[in-house]
């Protein structure tokens, strides 16, 4: 292994009475939780974007990361160069996966001809990276809203030659995917939306980003690609508005237009919080309609209202979220999705390093999410409370009420007959005061 990181060494994990900040305290990969690996439930996955290409700049001032195996050129020389680089961060951080946009590997070329040459060329140094290492593509997707092409929309856009170039984007984006063994394909919308309604025609710019992803699963299906595709929801920025704003538009888009059987929902922490709405809602949403398939961790910051995209460090937020991955599939867990560390250090944090202690402490606090949610599911007293509290639908008028073999008329008659409903404590307080003793 290079040595790219020499003030890091390996991570290992040395127990919760540890006082080394390199050092995991709770996530210990090959322990078992329910008989399952730790690393098998959590299926931890890093960001290329943010480890490798992100300077951590904003709008107030100019990137401060230290990236000294780069050389802040758009070649691809230094496209390859970052790659060990990349994977020598995970395998010294015990990280099984990772996420892409292709043009944060790739970079663009003189021609459109050159750039997807470009990706081919970096697709097989990835590859190659990954047969030595063991590391897996947990997912790949393409950047349809950077480059200025892409300013009013990459689907929905106006002109049918940007549609076109999203098309071939797209197209290659998957090729890469599907050459590197990538369990899933995201798609984000982020700028398939509109900045105003006055110049805008709705409908037809959700049309056209339903043909692209039709597109894509016929061309899924020719190539040989069975890997998840999974739509991304966020309400806003870059796009005043944008078409995949949340779980709940998200799976009604996809109900609309026929592809919720070929497409599974990729949800991220901040922008849930953006949409107005806790993590577990969205997973809850996604999970209801049997399309949660993945999960971007991270948080948000309450006192900033965009997308901040910090390291998930909330103890009460990893369990919430663990209590539902566990339930997912029957109780498998995650099958083809994971847990992408979708989150960037903070400006401050511009060291090498500072990937590392941000991924550390994400990793604890997800692995004590998981052991947290598995003993709240063993115990099985907020299961139960939940169970009793809609016991009512489970014999008699409820349960006829559930099978749809009542009418209004009936109902009307039943209600004559009882007296006024007395209803049950809901023990919102005695069920958050349980929550802690967990934690």
């Amino acid at each position: 292994m290079s040595d790219h990181f020499p003030n890091v060494p390996q991570i290992e994990y040395e127990g919760p009475d540890s006082d080394n900040p390199l050092a995991f305290r709770h996530y210990n990969p090959e322990e078992l939780i329910d008989g399952k690996s730790m690393k098998d439930h959590l299926r931890f996955g890093a960001a290329y974007w943010h480890c490798m290409r992100n300077p951590l700049g904003d709008p107030f001032g100019m990137g401060t990361a230290l990236m000294p195996w780069d050389d802040g050129s758009e070649s691809l020389d230094n496209a390859v160069a970052r790659i060990p680089v990349f994977f020598e961060f995970l395998e010294k951080n015990q990280i099984g996966h990772y996420c892409f946009h292709d043009r944060d590997v790739s970079p663009e070329g003189a021609s459109w001809a050159e750039t997807h040459e470009n990706l081919e060329k970096v697709t097989a140094v990835l590859k190659s990276a990954q047969e030595s290492s063991g590391k897996k593509l947990l997912w790949g997707t393409a950047c349809l809203f950077a480059h200025p092409r892409y300013a009013q929309g990459a689907a929905t856009s106006p002109s049918a030659d940007v549609f076109s170039y999203a098309a071939s984007q797209v197209k290659h984006a998957l090729d890469a995917t599907h050459e590197l063994g990538g369990e899933g394909y995201v798609f984000w919308g982020g700028r398939e939306g509109y900045a105003s309604l006055i110049n805008t025609d709705m409908k037809r710019e959700l049309d056209h980003l339903a043909r692209l992803l039709h597109m894509a699963v016929d061309y899924a299906k020719k190539i040989g690609f069975t890997g998840q595709f999974y739509i991304e929801p966020k309400p806003r920025e870059p796009s005043t508005h944008q078409y995949d704003s949340d779980a709940a538009a998200c799976l009604n888009f996809l109900r609309e237009y026929d592809l919720l059987d070929h497409l599974k929902l990729n949800v991220e922490t901040n922008h849930a919080e953006l949409a107005g709405h806790t993590m577990e809602h969205e997973l809850d949403v996604a999970a209801a309609a049997g399309a949660l398939g993945s999960i971007d961790a991270n948080r948000g910051d309450t006192l900033i209202g965009w997308d901040t995209d910090q390291f998930p460090t909330n103890l009460y937020q990893t369990t919430n979220i663990m209590l539902r991955v566990l339930k997912l599939n029957g109780g498998q867990g995650f099958t083809t999705g994971g847990l992408n560390f979708d989150a960037k250090r903070r400006r401050e944090s511009h060291l090498p390093e500072d990937l590392f202690h941000a991924h550390v402490g994400g990793m604890d606090a997800f692995a004590r999410g998981l052991k947290t949610a598995s003993r709240i599911i063993a115990d099985g007293r907020f299961d139960e409370f939940v169970k009793i509290r809609y016991s009512s639908y489970d014999s008699g008028v409820g349960a006829e009420i559930e099978a749809g073999t009542t009418d209004l008329d009936t109902l009307d008659g039943y209600a004559l007959g009882i007296e006024p409903p007395v209803l049950e404590s809901g023990r919102q307080e005695m069920l958050e005061n349980l929550l802690n003793d967990y934690i």
